[in-house]
């Protein structure tokens, strides 16, 4: 009787263990979301862990209202604070002082503008903020996401001693998808340990860096000194931090430059480069401003429909660095329906002259994507996005003054 038990308890182990396998084999990342660069808006940037129900809904009102809706902005994203305590079940739960209706009526809302509702979690045992973290929680977690209807899933890498970050990130992409309702999944861990290499298959988008600052070339250093020294990031840092990795972001999967700071105190023409290079590289557009309080000019810059344009094009193509010298540096990027998108990006602080012999280029290929374009035997018309103003076409030599920081952005079409 005894051996009998023995034989039973095995197979049920046996069997416990190939359905948990199984179940792990088919779980996977949802698809069909993120084909283009996720757009939305972020409260880190402007407010930290100083969030509350009530301003979370003048976002999405203001969203709406404003226009960021019809030009492509679809994400309230919580970051982190939003967290109370787990109860005695283990659940996590909301602030109930901050969220005080709960975050399920919260996503109805959101929901109900026509908007999807983010939240923030952490892989390590805390969050970046000391709340509660979801190590050993995942499923728990993402079952509770899913009650509560969570569109987006901001995961970041504070107090993961000892983890391995592909497994880690593969062990909530697992419990996402188990809990059945669709997340995009946003991989926080800093470009540490290089996600673009492993990273395709388990989230729909990844940090490259540390964090951004709102100020156009510095480094803001942490804990100076410690063993846990580390910076945040303006946004010349960012873009020249990462090199050789655009063959890796496509539709459904994108190199993540950061959450953006315009209207953060930067002057106006270093937020239109900072759109723009966002623009280029197709990072997610993720605004980081108090949206209830900002300018006219700053609302103009976000909702540009010709650099979202860019960002937003469906062939999913990474622009890349054409040419540089003097601190100028010539972007391109592929874009749909034989157009390409051009950034002249001045990092001097003092205004440059440019001038650009298109037909002298020839054929330029991107070896990348294969796409080609010919200067010399094709007429392409030029528009100036930022200005709204057409510049004739490339059979001619551009010259243009291009101010310190300022990006001259140009589209050019057949």
């Amino acid at each position: 009787m005894k051996n009998q038990n023995v034989s039973r308890r095995l197979m049920l182990l046996c069997i416990l263990s190939f359905s948990f396998f199984s179940a792990s084999s088919l779980a996977k990342k949802f698809d069909d979301l993120a084909l283009t660069p996720p757009m939305g808006w972020n409260s880190w940037n402007t407010f930290a862990c100083e969030i509350n129900e009530n301003m979370i809904k003048e976002m999405a009102d203001i969203m709406v209202s404003s226009g960021m809706k019809d030009a492509g902005y679809q994400y309230i994203n919580i970051d982190d604070c939003w967290h109370g305590e787990r109860d005695t079940n283990g659940n996590i739960q909301v602030n109930p002082k901050h969220f005080p209706s709960g975050m399920k009526a919260l996503a109805d809302y959101v929901h109900s503008k026509g908007l999807k509702l983010g939240l923030y979690s952490d892989a390590g045992w805390k969050t970046c903020g000391g709340k509660p973290g979801s190590r050993g929680y995942e499923f728990q977690d993402a079952k509770q996401y899913a009650a509560w209807g969570i569109d987006y899933l901001k995961y970041d890498w504070c107090n993961t001693e000892g983890l391995n970050a592909e497994g880690a990130y593969l062990t909530m992409r697992d419990a996402l998808y188990t809990a059945g309702h669709p997340v995009v999944f946003s991989i926080c861990e800093w470009g540490d340990n290089q996600p673009w290499e492993w990273a395709k298959d388990i989230g729909h988008l990844w940090r490259t860096s540390g964090d951004i600052i709102n100020c156009w070339n510095c480094e803001h250093k942490h804990l100076e000194g410690t063993e846990n020294e580390w910076s945040s990031w303006g946004v010349l840092k960012i873009l020249d931090m990462r090199h050789n990795i655009r063959q890796y972001a496509g539709p459904g999967h994108w190199n993540d430059m950061d959450m953006m700071e315009v209207g953060n105190g930067m002057s106006k023409l270093e937020d239109q480069s900072h759109f723009t290079m966002w623009a280029m590289l197709a990072s997610p557009l993720i605004a980081g401003n108090d949206l209830r309080s900002m300018s006219k000019q700053t609302l103009a810059i976000l909702t540009n429909e010709d650099v979202i344009a860019i960002n937003q094009d469906i062939l999913g193509i990474q622009g890349f660095k054409y040419q540089t010298a003097n601190g100028v540096d010539v972007w391109l990027k592929p874009m749909a329906n034989g157009r390409w998108a051009m950034a002249v990006l001045n990092r001097n602080d003092d205004t440059v002259e440019f001038n650009f012999d298109f037909v002298a280029q020839g054929v330029i290929k991107d070896v990348l994507s294969d796409k080609k374009i010919d200067l010399k035997n094709t007429r392409y018309q030029i528009k100036d996005v930022w200005h709204n103003k057409m510049l004739g076409d490339t059979t001619q030599p551009l010259r243009k003054k291009i101010q310190g920081h300022e990006t001259l952005t140009l589209i050019l079409s057949m």
